[in-house]
């Protein structure tokens, strides 16, 4: 007899991905300025540590709020004791109004139409349990979070199927490519139930154009599908093009019938905008009373604590705190992301073009010994092992172009980052130093002695035997088709 469910045993979490893997490597080997100068810098982890001085600042001036207090008296036990899961009405009407105040106010949402969730993952989640069976699928442009084959896919059963999108345009969605993912989708006998986009990109860092939306939007109502756009990088816009959300859209399409209204769903979360994923604050925006009725119930297996609520809630009922927050927050991102560019561009090494997000998607196909994922697996193991800098492969992404990397960049200090483009430029440069065109057995290695072996082992033994034959099944199924 079984002792185990076959959800407890099966091997479909994704944990087995690069992008975990990375993680684990830092975690054994973290780098500290004073206690470990040599480690592994974590550039693989899309957390903005920029404002954290700006929120603060603002709780030394609002002591009340995270005493949990009201007009200086004590509101603990209220606080403490259950809290329906619909959500403390304040803190809502509250997240609403930032939502719109992101959005420059061109769009307004209703409180009574969003659910609270324990973050962006709780969102995405629970939005598939409500629109579409096991079995089903939702087409995503490539490429995408390496996390969503586990907050889609995992405990619900849905399919991905991907929308391929290629450097030739800025891997921005085409019809064409939109109309072969569900031609795939048919292939396989999945029911299409809709298209999932991130907006700004995770982990192209920039904005969708508004015709890519109203291909999207053209698209959905053609095939009777939904959209879910998560939004959770649309306070981190620091460049031109604006961004726009699909709220504006819809609102500006005032002739699409009430169906389409309904089909249209906005995740958002305070985990990027503000910096908090540990407060774990999610948030799905539906039009449609089913949905949100839906979604409210099963947010009760990830509620948001009424402490936290209370705590933002005054903060974001702050509106010149607000206002100041947005403006100086992406003052700081632009500023960090273009001494990312400038660095690697001294290395030779060149970004996609990019308006929004905490990462640059970097180009480093001229670094490979030739254009596989395999030789983007050994460039990646390098980099991070040898060089000493967690980033993620576009693989991970599920990019179908080699070579493409996400590199973080405001999860760290100045002085750290400066410190791994230092190192990524030294690295560059002993890769041009050789004149044999076989990398991987000619790179001196920069860090080699001050890195573990026994996690190399550890790690890539694990991870090279079951990506590789995952990678392989995957291509042999996608060239088949």
């Amino acid at each position: 007899m079984k002792m185990l469910s076959t959800k407890a045993t099966c091997n479909s979490h994704g944990q087995d991905s690069s992008y975990f893997l990375g993680w684990e490597a830092y975690e054994k080997n973290p780098f500290d300025e004073t206690s470990n100068p040599n480690g592994i810098i974590q550039m693989g982890l899309a957390e903005n540590q920029l404002s954290f001085d700006l929120l603060e600042s603002w709780l030394t001036k609002n002591p009340d709020a995270a005493s949990f207090k009201r007009d200086g008296k004590s509101i603990f036990r209220e606080l403490a004791l259950f809290q329906d899961y619909h959500g403390l009405p304040a803190f809502k009407k509250a997240l609403v109004e930032f939502m719109a105040e992101i959005r420059g106010n061109k769009v307004t949402f209703e409180a009574n139409n969003i659910v609270l969730t324990a973050g962006a993952t709780s969102a995405n989640e629970t939005l598939m349990f409500c629109l579409a069976e096991a079995g089903d699928a939702f087409l995503l442009p490539t490429p995408y979070y390496p996390g969503f084959d586990r907050d889609l896919k995992w405990r619900t059963g849905v399919e991905i199927v991907p929308i391929h999108c290629t450097s030739s345009n800025g891997f921005q969605v085409t019809q064409p490519a939109l109309e072969q993912a569900y031609q795939e989708a048919q292939a396989r006998n999945l029911r299409v139930k809709g298209v999932l986009v991130t907006n700004p990109s995770n982990p192209l860092g920039t904005t969708m154009t508004r015709n890519e939306l109203d291909l999207v939007f053209d698209f959905i109502t053609s095939k009777g599908i939904h959209l879910i756009s998560d939004e959770i990088y649309s306070g981190t816009v620091f460049g031109s093009p604006g961004f726009v959300s699909a709220m504006e859209v819809l609102k500006e399409r005032s002739n699409e019938d009430e169906e389409v209204w309904k089909r249209v769903h906005i995740v958002y979360s305070l985990s990027k905008d503000l910096g908090l994923p540990g407060f774990r604050v999610g948030a799905i925006y539906s039009n449609d009373e089913m949905v949100v009725a839906a979604a409210t119930k099963m947010s009760s297996f990830g509620l948001v604590s009424s402490q936290t609520q209370y705590l933002l809630s005054a903060m974001l009922s702050d509106k010149k705190f607000t206002r100041t927050y947005i403006s100086e927050n992406q003052k700081r991102l632009k500023q960090r992301q273009k001494m990312l560019v400038s660095g690697l561009e001294k290395a030779g090494i060149k970004c996609l073009e990019s308006n929004a997000g905490l990462f640059c998607w970097v180009d480093m196909r001229h670094l490979l010994e030739s254009d596989t994922f395999e030789c983007e697996l050994k460039l990646w193991k390098k980099i991070v092992y040898e060089v000493g800098l967690n980033i993620s492969p576009g693989s991970s992404c599920h990019c179908t172009e080699p070579g493409w990397f996400r590199v973080c960049f405001a999860n760290m200090s100045q002085s750290t980052l400066k410190l791994a483009i230092r190192r990524l430029k030294s690295f560059v440069q002993e890769l041009r130093s050789v004149s044999t065109p076989n990398v991987s057995t000619t790179t001196t290695n920069i860090h080699d002695s001050k890195f573990s072996k026994n996690i190399k082992k550890n790690i890539f033994t694990k991870w090279v035997f079951r990506q590789s034959v995952q990678d392989q099944a995957n291509r042999k199924l996608h060239y088949e088709r």
